[in-house]
């Protein structure tokens, strides 16, 4: 089985909510902390509210926070919620796509009991058995360190010149 990428975000989000259930979380907040697109967020964060999973609020002080505790949210729900309308394979998708095996084929009722296995395991954890910890604050970066430049180099004894700066980057007097 393959997720979807909006769907292991979808989760990824869910994850880090789920570790601090009192506060509410911006959407640009856990984009910048996951390294994931904002606005790709922000529609994961709207079928997670229409799904009854989170609860938006606008404003001053508003954010997303969990609809119930993380320990009453399976994660075979949030993945049926994330992946709603992206069938396994295209001839299992409601109305299905017309298939040439039709009436012949084997597999679709083994990948059916293969999905439905894959997510009644899911089903056995809730979000609280997965919830995922800040990241560890990293070091304030010195100015050094943000403009990308690294130790001041020795000259190099044979030129006189920084070691890390080529010939041509020399200043004319």
């Amino acid at each position: 089985m393959r997720l979807t990428a909006f769907t292991d975000y979808g989760l990824r989000m869910l994850m880090r909510m789920a570790a601090a259930p009192e506060r509410a979380f911006s959407t640009a907040e856990l984009a910048e902390e996951l390294g994931l697109s904002r606005h790709h967020l922000t529609k994961i964060m709207q079928r997670l509210a229409r799904g009854g999973v989170v609860v938006t609020r606008r404003g001053a002080g508003g954010g997303a926070t969990l609809a119930r505790p993380a320990a009453e949210i399976s994660l075979g729900a949030a993945v049926r919620l994330l992946e709603e309308g992206q069938p396994l394979v295209a001839c299992l998708a409601r109305g299905g796509e017309g298939c040439a095996l039709d009436g012949r084929c084997r597999l679709k009722s083994r990948l059916r009991a293969a999905e439905a296995a894959f997510l009644a395991e899911l089903d056995r954890a809730t979000l609280a058995d997965v919830a995922l910890p800040s990241a560890p604050a990293r070091p304030a970066l010195s100015a050094r360190d943000r403009a990308g430049t690294s130790a001041p180099q020795r000259p190099n004894a044979a030129t006189g010149r920084d070691a890390a700066r080529p010939p041509h980057a020399e200043r004319r007097r």
